[in-house]
């Protein structure tokens, strides 16, 4: 159905009044011949092209052509392993299918899918893609297979007190000109997991070789604690990382310097669930620009918690994601 909602030019004219201004002469846009019209289009965003299609039966054609969404579409996408029952005719419904359902790559490993209005690359690097001490003990960690995971396998912590893992990717893989985040995705592998509910972990993001962003996130939701009564939603860096500076539990912190410090700093990252059965913690983020960056560069990703010693255990993750950060986040 043709939307309603009229695209602005200029001076507040409508979209059924919309005009070009080719030199000196004015027409409407879409008397333009319709090579003309994509190859405008062609220089915008997917979104654009969507909006732009409501102006007219010929802009739409254009907008919907493959010269416009092929540009849209990563150089690789011809290797890309796309659903049997896709209509590979149309180069915007490939784009949608990469939009709307991510695919597998690297025997497995990953996942790779677009974000649906600008096309920017997205990944998960799945958990057999990352390092993980002691994986390979039965003992400590186990390999499952979980329905509602993207991967053939998932890493269930069983028990260690050395919890690492480590990630990393190729910033040519990335989308150039693009601020990410990134986010580790996971669950409990049953009613509730143990050595988490109160422990600060530590989170790395950043270029392989060079400075990284340090940070603290909780893995456990903000609860109360049963033994102590506190509870640690809105936590901020500063008291916990005192705490890790000083070797003295961030909990016995007296509440009233936590909330003197919480203002300065930001907060500890807290698990927030997502709409697949799984939950995700922010890591960090990190900038890609539109040169600067070599191709052999990597981006390298740690978690860890290796100080206090208590054993941890009852979690499945599945692995970390890298995706573009929203316009409304970078805006805050």
């Amino acid at each position: 159905m043709e939307q309603t909602q009229d695209l602005k030019c200029g001076g507040g004219i409508s979209r059924n009044d919309a005009i070009v201004s080719v030199g000196a002469t004015t027409s409407r846009f879409d008397t333009l011949p319709e090579d003309c019209i994509s190859m405008v289009i062609f220089h915008t965003t997917p979104r654009d092209a969507c909006v732009v299609a409501s102006v007219s039966r010929t802009v739409k054609s254009a907008a919907e052509s493959d010269l416009v969404w092929e540009k849209f579409l990563p150089p690789e996408y011809s290797s890309l392993a796309l659903p049997p029952s896709l209509d590979c005719s149309s180069k915007k419904k490939i784009y949608l299918s990469l939009a709307d359902d991510p695919v597998l790559i690297d025997e497995g490993k990953k996942s790779f899918w677009l974000e649906k209005s600008t096309g920017k690359k997205c990944y998960m690097l799945s958990a057999m893609d990352l390092k993980i001490t002691w994986s390979d003990s039965p003992a400590y960690w186990q390999w499952v297979t979980v329905p509602e995971s993207k991967f053939e396998k998932v890493a269930e912590l069983c028990n260690v007190c050395w919890f690492e893992i480590r990630g990393k990717i190729s910033v040519r893989m990335l989308s150039k000109g693009t601020r990410y985040s990134v986010y580790l995705v996971f669950k409990r592998a049953s009613s509730r997991s143990y050595g988490f509910d109160h422990t600060p972990i530590e989170a790395e993001v950043g270029f392989a070789g060079k400075e990284v962003r340090k940070t603290f996130v909780f893995l456990e939701p903000s609860d109360t604690d049963p033994r102590s009564g506190y509870g640690y939603s809105g936590v901020s860096l500063a008291a916990v990382s005192r705490a890790f500076r000083t070797r003295r539990p961030w909990m016995r912190f007296p509440r009233e310097e936590v909330e003197g410090e919480r203002e300065s700093g930001g907060n500890v990252e807290e698990p927030k669930e997502r709409g697949d059965k799984w939950s995700e913690v922010k890591l960090g983020s990190f900038y890609i620009n539109d040169g600067g960056c070599d191709d052999g560069d990597e981006i390298e990703v740690a978690i860890m918690e290796t100080r206090m010693g208590q054993w941890k255990s009852g979690l499945l993750f599945q692995g970390i994601e890298i995706r573009p950060v929203k316009e409304e986040e970078v805006t805050k």
